[in-house]
């Protein structure tokens, strides 16, 4: 739907007061802006909703449309609006395409009915035909569950999926934990060895890697369908397919099953942001017309990513979208998403080139109404199929209200992604390290809207990519291809591994409620990302993780790996430690000094390359304190220079004594970081 009034005149009081204006009174004078948010919402809901009926009995497009076997035959029905006929040819009837036409049932609605039990089979290879616009032309089936590339003539070809066909899942009672620590992962790049690896490889052999180094959960890239490798799984053609690339559907079922077993949440990156300009593989053009579900016109076409944008105002196309969503989660027990692209999806020039500096950017004819009515509705939808489902948006404009619930005026996510802070670690390495302003990081660091949680990270796979660098190149630069043995001592090589985990431990402990990191950035991994292409001939070797570097006793990025093992066991033994409120103890922006406490630790840095101090006083509670992690330490690449076995007890100051606050006098060496703990009586040191 377009707005034909000005919606700045809804401003001033609105209808109702939400929480989100509680929570940011600055948003006051677009409160009537916030109550056309949620009127549009309630309106969705009961244009598209029958009586009675919720969204969870909405989102069953692909329990109809597709392919269906039942007692004595085989049902395929197909949404084409604005199709005149239909057909489907395969290997089932000798691709002839016209022995078999589909009947038109109405309201875009089309069907056949194949006779007997082997009439079609799984795997048996179709497409579906369109006469449209005096044209016919081929086309994917758009609720195809296995998309396969015929060697022979490089296209695409659907393959039936007999869905009587079960499997044996064990995960009937599993429940993730509380706190996200997310490893980002594609499986296909998963292997040292240089090819496209498989769902079962990446469950045998990586998901016990994850599981060790301590992450709860694991994000899954490049799932949907998607013809070109390369593309890292962000152009998607086929919506309710799971991807060729890495092996067959039930393999995909045993990753997400087995990741269950080991206590390991699953998350798929979902992209309903765009899809793919393609009409032989993709939706596009399906019914011949480029408004079934997307934008006519160049509304429809995304002009940085090429590729097609949703329609989010038609019925037809939140009923397929929210339909994919209960796909995945009902099919391949997905426990939530990341939903990519969002900010795209939020402004009709999809934020390219704005800078989100004041509120009145979030509010505008610029705004995309539609859109933020259909994340809204998939929000509600992901619970009521699964209340323990967890949703994170990447939206990189900061759109108030994003992570609040929908009924006080938010969109409904858990999280969006912290995507200012790996920009902030850019921009500082990119500088000497004397010269940080740590008082500047720590407002980065604290920089989130209020009642909205975040996930922090260094670095996800973005950062990683051909043309972009890793934090530890950035650091390290080539000098990690000749000076990583241990036995060799490069000044270059030991700054970069001391603030590669100082920067790892400050963005866990402050960043967020949440934390993100790319499969192998936890060691240091050297290589970035690069997919075959006609540019680097091919090749599989940026296309893959080289696990045995942090394997090999001989070289430092074991150092680096179990340095973030250890970080991420600290804080996932402080029961709920995403919801302990922060508190910063001291700053020092002339000794590049900053300590905060969460609960009963405290998190100190010393980000100073030169000057290590002796007996340094922080203030803090009053109490006894123990030194339970260090980056100096031997085991992670440090020199042992601070001793764990003292106990640090607070000295007493007349002055802070109304605050209940001592000082701790401590040896903080250059570049290290240390996590205290206040001891209770009786109680040992974790």
């Amino acid at each position: 739907m377009t707005l034909l009034f000005n919606r700045h005149d809804l401003r001033g009081k609105g209808d109702a007061m939400y929480r989100i204006l509680e929570l940011n009174p600055q948003l006051e004078p677009f409160s009537g802006d916030i109550d056309l948010r949620m009127h549009l919402y309630r309106s969705t809901k009961k244009r598209i909703l029958s009586e009675g009926q919720s969204l969870n009995d909405f989102a069953n497009a692909h329990l109809y449309f597709g392919f269906h076997h039942v007692d004595g035959g085989w049902y395929y029905r197909e949404w084409a609006p604005s199709a005149y006929q239909l057909y489907l040819e395969g290997e089932f009837n000798g691709w002839n395409q016209t022995s078999h036409p589909l009947t038109n049932l109405g309201n875009g609605s089309w069907e056949l009915y194949l006779p007997g039990d082997n009439a079609l089979w799984d795997g048996c290879k179709v497409k579906t035909v369109v006469d449209a616009n005096l044209t016919r032309t081929e086309h994917i089936p758009l609720y195809a569950r296995r998309v396969v590339q015929n060697k022979q003539t490089i296209t695409f070809e659907c393959e039936v999926v007999d869905d009587r066909k079960t499997f044996p899942w064990t995960d009937k009672d599993f429940v993730g934990e509380d706190e996200l620590y997310i490893y980002e992962a594609h499986v296909g790049m998963a292997q040292e060895e240089g090819k496209v690896s498989s769902y079962r490889e990446f469950a045998d052999h990586i998901l016990p890697r994850i599981h060790k180094a301590g992450y709860n959960t694991v994000q899954l890239m490049a799932i949907m369908e998607h013809p070109y490798y390369g593309s890292f799984g962000y152009q998607v053609s086929n919506f309710f397919a799971a991807s060729s690339w890495f092996g067959r559907p039930e393999e995909l079922r045993y990753l997400v099953n087995k990741a269950h077993a080991m206590g390991i949440r699953v998350l798929l990156d979902v992209v309903h942001s765009h899809a793919v300009k393609n009409t032989a593989e993709g939706i596009n053009m399906f019914d011949g017309t480029t408004w079934q579900f997307f934008h006519d016109g160049p509304k429809g076409d995304h002009p940085a990513w090429g590729t097609k944008c949703f329609d989010y105002g038609k019925t037809g196309v939140i009923h397929f979208l929210l339909s994919n969503l209960k796909f995945w989660m009902t099919e391949y027990h997905f426990d939530g998403f990341r939903f990519d692209g969002v900010t795209s999806m939020l402004y009709h020039d999809h934020g390219l080139g704005t800078d989100f500096n004041t509120n009145d950017k979030y509010f505008s004819y610029n705004t995309h109404t539609e859109a933020i009515t259909y994340l809204q509705l998939a929000n509600q939808l992901i619970r009521q199929v699964n209340p323990m489902a967890v949703t994170i948006a990447e939206d990189m404009s900061g759109m108030p209200g994003m992570c609040l619930p929908i009924a006080d005026g938010g969109i409904g996510f858990d999280y969006r992604l912290g995507m200012g802070l790996p920009d902030m670690w850019i921009k500082a390495v990119k500088g000497q390290d004397e010269f940080w302003d740590i008082n500047q990081m720590w407002g980065s660091m604290c920089l989130r809207r209020p009642g909205e949680k975040t996930v922090a990270y260094v670095e996800s796979h973005d950062q990683a990519l051909v043309g972009d660098q890793t934090m530890i190149f950035r650091l390290a630069g080539a000098n990690m291809y000749t000076d990583m043995n241990k036995d060799c001592h490069n000044p270059v090589i030991d700054r970069a591994i001391a603030l590669h985990k100082m920067i790892r431990l400050f963005t866990l402990s402050g960043g967020g409620e949440a934390y993100l990191n790319f499969m192998g950035n936890e060691f240091g991994h050297p290589e970035w990302i690069d997919f075959p292409r006609q540019g680097n001939g091919w090749s599989y070797k940026y296309a893959r993780r080289q696990w045995s570097l942090v394997d090999r006793k001989d070289l430092k990025y074991g150092y680096l790996g179990a340095f973030d093992k250890a970080m991420i066991s600290l804080v996932k033994s402080v029961r709920h430690f995403e919801k302990t409120p922060i508190v910063k103890l001291w700053d020092s922006g002339e000794d590049q000094i900053l300590a905060f406490m969460r609960k009963d630790l405290i998190f100190i840095f010393n980000f100073s390359p030169t000057h290590s101090y002796e007996g340094y006083g922080i203030l803090a509670p009053k109490g006894c304190y123990k030194c339970i992690l260090d980056s100096d330490q031997p085991q992670f690449g440090g020199y042992a220079r601070i001793n764990q076995d003292v106990e640090h007890v607070t000295q007493p100051d007349p002055l802070y004594k109304k605050e209940k606050k001592e000082w701790l006098l401590l040896y903080l060496p250059a570049r290290t970081a240390m996590v205290l703990q206040l001891q209770k009586p009786g109680k040992s040191p974790k």
